[in-house]
């Protein structure tokens, strides 16, 4: 833990994403206020980190590392009151995430560091009824949050390049892989690409092409295995053979002027959400959600492992 930068952190909503911030931070020997103002919140997420600490204890916690660090206070505003940092969850909904973040400008202390894991809002926006919109930035994870490490950090047209560098450098002290986008757009960077893929995947199901085992099969066994080491430049680089990315462009370029995908994503249709839910209920019988996330968290922790073996840039140990 980097002392020097932040010491105390408060997590503001306990969903999926949230309970994920929490875990992360205590794991990493954070202590962590929570606040949410709903009335099951605090067991939820007491249930949820419990469920998540056997991957982090097998990753390797930090020295001091504890659950019983976490302090739950449904008072929004003491719950800030010392925070260095605040990392908001709220539902993603521009007017209260406006409403919300400006409470908590007006009450955190002045250097506070204000994060918003939105999705798809623009900084800009989310600052627009704050008093010190200066300190205010998307920091924006990926589930599960405890164990992916990317987190897109993005300011908006009034944020200070001094609160991008202190956010950068306190995410890589917790072991993630900051990436600072310089222009902001809605839906940052990776939930594009995601969404890009999504909506093709949707048009295959709802035209009777593929069923959704076939349709993540595809991604598994494929190009899925690749991107998770390079991407998709670095990938095609490679299929140009010796010349790299200038041969791959100049023979599969003109490719991309066909018609193959559809750039608008189908009507979410009754029967369409119908195929969906069928395909991936089928896909999963017999196990619970439970046993698919625990799978999950084990196999990310060993692929992270394989990640940093081959791929020297990575250093994900937290060490900056």
């Amino acid at each position: 833990m980097d002392s020097n930068l932040i010491k105390q952190v408060t997590v503001v909503g306990t969903g999926v994403i949230g309970n994920g911030w929490i875990t992360r931070f205590l794991a990493q020997g954070y202590d962590v206020i929570a606040t949410d103002p709903a009335e099951t919140a605090e067991a939820r997420m007491r249930t949820a980190i419990d469920k998540a600490w056997p991957a982090l204890e097998k990753k390797g916690l930090a020295a001091g590392a504890s659950k019983d660090r976490l302090i739950f206070e449904p008072n929004l505003t003491t719950a800030i009151a010392n925070a260095d940092l605040i990392q908001e969850n709220a539902p993603e909904r521009e007017a209260l995430k406006q409403t919300l973040l400006a409470m908590i400008d007006q009450h955190a202390k002045p250097d506070a560091i204000i994060a918003s894991s939105t999705s798809g809002i623009m900084p800009t926006t989310l600052q627009e009824k704050c008093e010190k919109p200066e300190r205010v930035i998307v920091a924006h994870p990926f589930n599960p949050v405890y164990l992916v490490p990317l987190v897109e950090i993005v300011g908006g047209k009034n944020t200070s390049s001094d609160v991008i560098k202190r956010a950068e450098h306190f995410y890589e002290s917790i072991g993630m892989k900051p990436l600072v986008i310089s222009n902001e757009i809605e839906g940052h960077i990776a939930d594009r690409l995601m969404e890009a893929i999504w909506r093709e995947a949707l048009h295959l199901v709802n035209d009777g092409i593929a069923t959704t085992e076939e349709i993540d099969a595809a991604i598994v066994y494929g190009p899925g295995l690749r991107w998770a080491l390079m991407g998709p430049f670095l990938t095609l680089h490679l299929a140009g053979g010796e010349q790299g990315m200038k041969h791959m462009l100049e023979q599969f370029g003109p490719a991309l002027k066909l018609p193959w995908t559809k750039l608008v994503a189908p009507e979410l249709t009754e029967g369409l959400t119908n195929k969906v839910v069928a395909g991936c209920e089928q896909q999963t019988a017999g196990y619970p959600i439970s046993q698919l996330e625990q799978r999950r968290d084990d196999f990310l922790i060993e692929l992270l492992q394989l990640l940093e073996k081959y791929w020297p840039g990575a250093n994900l140990s937290g060490k900056v």
